[in-house]
């Protein structure tokens, strides 16, 4: 038996042990609640709140979003591997709500725990949030408070090569390399660090382009490397690099040590065959070892969805043998063959586009195959702008070869009589037949056990296969005899009619029936069959539409032979294009330019390229191209251009002073020694002027009629046109304008005939251009006294701005302009729809004491372009004449 006192009097003394240790843990929870007194007990406290709760939640978070991105990233072990996997956009904005948490987390470790020894290493957070967010200003900030206010050394470091990273991405290669010379001479760095460190140096010659950098930095990466998998990726990377150097045996070494630490399976199977590569497959000289090698490969289930890898790497080595036409065949089952990694039919297409034009010269092919390869190649792959460059040369080249193949055809039929038209159609439509046919019995040819044969599901089932329905052939001579019969009819059987007609089932619910001996819209060759009337439909009928064709042949020979002569080098090929030109439009306005290519052409094969000589004189003795073949040896390039820019203004002046034949000479002797600059064209325009002064109108209408048809400069051609406009009759601009020449005033029209040149002459060559889509200013011009006495206008425009452009942001400033002229500008303005419509408000209600009304009326709005070419000249005249004759 107990003692029931002994019992009640042992609760007692227990409960009060309890209480007093409730009451000291309450206590110094009150206590070290305060985030602001710096005692032993209240920083234990926030060390270990904010360490296990803020600080972690945030760090958990942040390598979660980074394990996800790295989940996420495709490696394409056919190209050398990035140092560090790239951040994918789309992770992190589909990981915001996680970020953002995070943030918070380390936000709270910051306010919360303010005296813990956890708050820089939040702030480090931070910058890490920030720079996976692209908030890259933010991340230095972050990061550069921790560099200067962190104690813990080892902090510091990580902070540092965070820093090195960012400066990279950045292109700050200046902050970079002190960052990098500064970490060189730190001392007791953890190994943690030095492995980080030496990746991010790795990373930063990357981006440089420097092979011994990244291998080097690479090398002592792997020294400190913990995690085997990591340790695996970069044995990787150094044995691709090895690779590339030709250095095999360290190559083969290193492939060798990526295989240990049980990397990815595709590591592995990449590893095991570039390894095999510089081993032994370069070397061998038993062509069958190499291809049973390859086709074991192939034939292990585990490589299931690495066939394409496995075809496309035989492919390359059959090419080293000089088996071109297996190597094409073997590329094309690649493309074919299932994989893991889209990117690589964009470099197998691109491996086909690249055979076809280097040892094909076959520009056509090479352009689909690199279109083939875009669809399979990110935009933001280096390989992306590449191709896209290679490409722009071949889509015009290939744009214009099916343009005039196209209009050619069309033109010689439009020429036949309607029998012959539908006769043609007809044997082509029969010619179309033929070719599906012929593909249908390739396709059902008997094929090898081999496995780069293109193997069928019935490879041994050959074009006498008994069952229809395994013959493509009779199966593709069955659809097309049916379209020959029936037309378009729908091809289903006769039951299925008879029950359409006594069947309440909607049509549209029959034809979704799936008929398992029918052939599915994807492989009907009737798809790819033209119909007879679309293709007689095509045909022009009307003058107009022959015209218009021939406008196009006529702009395809000559854009093509340019091409061939300047981005392809097919000079003889050019020459039969540009011949055409000349021979088949005899009238063209390009006719002065072919001439020109041609005698660059013949020069260059040593042909007769006199004859273009001579024929330039003829027919176009005041072109510039004849200029330039009178004077080969002229200087050109940007000397030439600022030589010609000087000889311009100078005859320029002439011209306005009156001076006219001392301007054509000046003219004369520039086009002479420099005949074809960015002037050229300004020039011949401005001698035509000159004609205009001391020769008859007839010859000056002539001149103009000849710069405008052959000019290439827009804003040039308008200004002839507008001279030229006063020398023609009424019939003659009726003819080009009926609906506005009625509204001409025959007396305007009458003096400006005394004057052909007094039509906008200060504008005929201007230095200034219209830019409208160009920012644009508004200037206001007095001299520098008065603007030295009207320093409040500046206060009166801020409050007009305010007013009546409150939500513009405008700006206004002062600056002089020369010893006479004084400027206030006020800007920015978007275009010049914008600046108008300021202009057109300032001039109506603004209203100051410091501005007298000329101001006002002389002032203007001009564009950046147009300013900086007024702030050189300083002819503020000429640019007023300009803005009245543009846009008043």
């Amino acid at each position: 038996m107990y003692n029931k006192d002994y019992f009640a009097s042992s609760i007692a003394i227990a409960l009060m042990r309890f209480s007093k240790r409730l009451f000291s843990i309450s206590l110094f929870l009150l206590v070290a609640c305060s985030s602001e007194r710096d005692t032993f007990t209240n920083r234990a406290f926030h060390n270990l709140t904010s360490h296990y709760n803020a600080y972690y939640l945030a760090d958990v978070k942040i390598q979660e979003v980074l394990d996800e991105n790295q989940r996420n990233y495709k490696e394409d072990y056919t190209q050398i591997l990035p140092v560090f996997i790239p951040l994918d956009s789309g992770v992190i904005q589909s990981s915001k709500e996680k970020l953002e948490s995070a943030r918070e987390s380390a936000s709270k470790a910051i306010e919360w725990h303010r005296i813990s020894k956890w708050v820089d290493d939040s702030y480090f957070l931070l910058g890490k949030i920030d720079y996976m967010q692209a908030n890259f200003d933010d991340a230095k900030n972050a990061l550069k408070y921790v560099n200067v206010e962190s104690k813990d050394a080892d902090l510091r470091h990580q902070v540092l090569i965070s820093l090195l990273r960012l400066y990279v991405d950045l292109g700050e290669i200046e902050n970079a390399n002190f960052t990098i010379d500064y970490l060189s001479k730190e001392e007791k760095i953890s190994d943690e660090n030095r492995y980080d460190l030496y990746r991010t140096l790795a990373y930063y010659y990357e981006k440089r382009n420097d092979q011994n950098g990244v291998i080097g930095s690479l090398d002592r990466a792997i020294e400190y490397a913990k995690n085997n998998k990591e340790a695996s990726r970069i044995y990787f990377i150094l044995a691709q690099r090895y690779q590339q150097e030709g250095l095999d045996n360290l190559a083969y070494d290193f492939y060798r040590k990526a295989l240990e630490g049980n990397p990815p399976y595709e590591r592995a199977f990449y590893s095991q065959l570039f390894a095999q590569q510089v081993a032994e497959l370069n070397a061998s000289k038993d062509l069958r070892k190499v291809r049973n090698y390859y086709e074991s490969l192939y034939d292990d289930p585990k490589n299931k969805e690495l066939k394409d890898v496995v075809v496309y790497e035989r492919a390359l080595f059959e090419e080293k043998q000089g088996d071109l036409p297996l190597t094409v065949d073997l590329l094309h089952q690649a493309a074919k063959e299932p994989g893991s990694n889209p990117r690589l039919k964009g470099y197998i297409y691109q491996k086909l586009a690249e055979i076809h034009l280097e040892e094909y010269v076959d520009y056509r092919a090479t352009k689909y195959y690199l279109d083939s390869a875009l669809t399979f190649i990110k935009p933001t792959d280096p390989a992306a702008a590449s191709i896209a460059s290679q490409k722009e040369v071949l889509d015009q080249f290939v744009f214009h070869v099916e343009r005039i193949q196209s209009n050619d055809s069309l033109v010689r039929l439009s020429g036949m009589s309607e029998e012959e038209q539908r006769l043609i159609a007809e044997q082509y439509i029969q010619r179309e037949e033929e070719r599906l046919l012929a593909e249908a019995r390739a396709k059902e040819e008997p094929k090898n056990s081999g496995i780069f044969d293109n193997l069928l599901a019935f490879a041994d089932r050959g074009t006498g296969s008994s069952f229809y329905f395994d013959n493509a052939v009779a199966m593709q001579q069955g659809a097309i005899e049916f379209r020959r019969v029936w037309g378009t009819r729908p091809l289903q059987d006769n039951w299925r009619r008879s029950a359409a007609t006594f069947q309440s089932t909607p049509e549209t619910e029959i034809e979704k029936k799936v008929d398992s001996t029918a052939i599915s819209e994807e492989n009907n060759p009737l798809a790819q069959l033209p119909d007879l009337e679309s293709l007689l439909a095509q045909i022009p009928k009307t003058e107009e539409d022959i015209a218009k064709l021939n406008d196009e042949l006529e702009e395809s020979y000559f854009e093509l032979g340019k091409l061939q002569y300047f981005d392809l080098e097919e000079i003889e090929s050019s020459v039969d294009n540009l011949e055409t030109v000349v021979r088949e439009y005899p009238s063209s306005s390009r006719k002065p330019e072919a001439y020109y290519l041609l005698y660059l052409a013949q020069k260059d094969l040593n042909g007769n390229f006199q004859q273009y000589v001579s024929r330039l004189n003829r027919e176009y003795p005041e072109s510039q191209y004849t200029f330039s073949v009178n004077n080969p040896d002229a200087a050109s390039g940007n000397l030439a251009y600022l030589a010609s820019s000087e000889n311009y203004e100078q005859a320029y002046n002439l011209y306005y002073a009156g001076n006219w034949r001392q301007a054509r000479t000046i003219i004369q002797q520039t086009l002479e020694e420099y005949p074809l600059t960015r002037n050229t064209e300004r020039l011949l325009l401005l001698d035509i002027m000159v004609t205009g002064k001391i020769e008859s109108k007839d010859r000056f209408r002539a001149r103009l009629e000849s710069y405008i048809e052959n000019s290439q400069d827009e804003s040039l051609v308008n200004l002839a046109r507008n001279m030229l406009n006063p020398l023609l009759t009424a019939e003659e601009l009726a003819a080009l304008n009926p609906v506005d020449s009625t509204a001409l005033d025959s007396v305007a029209q009458a003096l400006a005939m005394e004057d052909s040149t007094a039509v906008k002459p200060d504008l005929t060559d201007s230095p200034f251009k219209v830019n409208d889509s160009q920012t644009h200013i508004m200037v206001l011009i007095m001299s520098p006294e008065l603007a030295e006495e009207s320093q409040s206008l500046i206060g009166d425009l801020e409050n007009f701005h305010a007013k009546t452009f409150s939500n513009s942001r405008l700006r206004t400033g002062n600056m002089n302009m020369n010893r006479e002229n004084a400027i206030f500008i006020i800007s920015p303005f978007n275009n010049a729809d914008k600046a108008k419509e300021y202009y057109d408000i300032f001039m109506e209600k603004f209203e100051s004491d410091n501005l007298t009304e000329q101001i006002k009326e002389n002032s203007f709005f001009i564009s950046i372009e147009n300013f900086q070419t007024l702030n050189r000249s300083k002819n503020i005249e000429e640019y007023r004449a300009f803005f009245k004759a543009t846009y008043q």
